[in-house]
């Protein structure tokens, strides 16, 4: 029996339905029996849905296939997404997949940045009267434990993420928080709650589980409302690792690692364009504005881990890689996670460019550009930064003639610096005229501070890329 068929065999699907059903019933028990309230219900059930982010995102991490992105959306740490290989915390355990990462903190990210402050401010508006007892930890307790238990014995035990993609696993904990919020605006017109109204919900929930469940595994909706609530969009793609040649390493050359830390302050930037960047920018100028300092730190804080890790994630991307000239193929080798990342063959028609980066400026290095790489995605790949880029281009013995950056443009330069500074003097001016208070300057600054940073940041590229 395949795997496929052991997965889909009816004891397989009865035993994992009766388990489902068993921990979805139990709030069921505490309705009838030990008189929960609706808010009693909201806490199970947020618990629930919380746990099921948290496992959605240890699971991403794992899904063998490809996804094929987020339109419209930059994740979180987006450059391990071109990462290829995996690395395995255990030899008996499957290996993680960095390029699964951003999935996971874009889960993590919305419940940060959304439903978590919003459930904690609306409990605490709302004041419920919910007992904590025993009966209501078992019951909590109930409900992480089922879903534990599937991820061992299901996804790892049955080698389940070998089948699905980070991206597939997204949808399950959006259906969770879509739910969570209607329970919770029922919650907020009704404190009380009669025992139909409870029996309802608790039986709902269960249904819309089972449902759930019977799709993942069977894969036949009912009644066509697999159609309604998930999106015919292929979510899936076959694993983007790559086979390395089979011909010997003959030159391999190193990056030169202070110029890809150089670099990654240049792409601090993208950390927070995205939606866990931008709520966090958000909290931060309210703690501003509300001058608590526990706030104000809180904020700061969260803005500096994500600094640290867009400049872990950049070098990590780049920092590690080996680039290996094997026969008439150049390949760039990840030496930790020991996977090629791109292959393309040398040639008269290779297409190389020599790539204008700020780092390379400042520190004398270089970094070329290769065109029409069909091992990846992207319509292009870069080779470097190296320490001497001629020397690069004769020991991988490349079809590069030119390797020289455009030259000084003191013109450039200044003109770019005045109108970066005018640009920057309007908000510096609110606090230095006696029209505007302090905290009207902070606000106006905090609100609209993210639209000058586009010029801003293209007129300092503008200067340093000809400095």
């Amino acid at each position: 029996m395949t795997l496929r068929d052991r997965i889909s065999s009816w004891t397989f699907v009865l035993g994992g339905a009766t388990a489902l059903l068993g921990a979805n019933l139990l709030p069921l028990v505490g309705v009838v029996a030990l008189g929960w309230s609706l808010w009693s219900l909201l806490v199970v059930y947020w618990v629930e849905a919380f746990s099921t982010v948290v496992l959605a995102a240890v699971k991403t991490l794992f899904a063998e296939r490809g996804s094929p992105g987020l339109s419209g959306q930059i994740e979180p740490l987006h450059e391990l997404r071109e990462k290829r290989g995996g690395w395995k915390v255990r030899e008996e355990w499957p290996p993680i997949y960095p390029r699964n990462v951003p999935f996971a903190l874009s889960m993590l990210g919305v419940w940060s940045v959304t439903v978590l402050p919003l459930s904690v401010l609306y409990w605490l508006s709302a004041a419920p009267p919910t007992v904590v007892s025993l009966d209501l930890i078992l019951g909590l307790g109930a409900l992480v434990v089922a879903q534990v238990v599937d991820f061992v014995f299901e996804y790892i035990g049955t080698e389940e993420y070998t089948e699905v993609s980070a991206q597939e696993i997204v949808r399950t904990p959006a259906q969770l928080t879509v739910m969570l919020l209607s329970l919770g605006l029922f919650a907020a017109g009704d404190r009380t709650g009669g025992l139909l109204i409870l029996v309802g919900v608790v039986l709902a929930k269960t249904a819309a589980s089972l449902y759930r469940f019977y799709v993942e595994h069977l894969g036949t909706p009912l009644l066509g409302l697999g159609d309604r609530l998930v999106d015919d969009e292929d979510l899936s793609e076959p694993p983007p690792e790559l086979d390395p040649p089979e011909s010997e390493v003959q030159a391999r050359v190193a990056v030169s690692a202070t110029s890809v830390l150089l670099g990654s302050i240049w792409s601090i930037a993208f950390g927070f364009a995205n939606r866990l960047g931008l709520g966090v920018l958000a909290l931060t100028g309210l703690a501003i504005i509300s001058r608590e300092p526990l706030w104000i730190t809180a904020g700061l804080f969260a803005i500096g881990v994500i600094v640290v890790a867009r400049v872990l994630s950049y070098l990590f991307r780049y920092g590690t890689i080996e680039y290996q000239r094997r026969g008439d193929t150049l390949v760039a080798y990840d030496t930790l996670l020991d996977a090629p990342q791109w292959v393309v063959t040398v040639g008269p028609f290779t297409e190389f460019s020599v790539k204008n980066a700020i780092a390379d400026r400042l520190l004398g290095t270089g970094t070329l550009t290769i065109s029409g790489v069909e091992s990846v995605d992207r319509d292009d790949v870069q080779l470097g930064p190296v320490t001497d880029i001629d020397r690069v281009v004769d020991t991988l013995d490349l079809p590069v003639r030119e390797t020289e950056r455009p030259e000084r443009d003191p013109a450039v330069i200044g003109a770019a610096s005045v109108l970066m500074l005018c640009f920057v003097a309007v908000p510096v001016g609110l606090f230095f005229t006696s029209r505007v208070s302090d905290a009207m300057a902070g606000a106006l600054t905090i609100v609209f501070g993210p639209f000058l940073l586009l010029p801003v940041g293209v007129l300092l590229w503008a200067a340093l890329s000809r400095i």
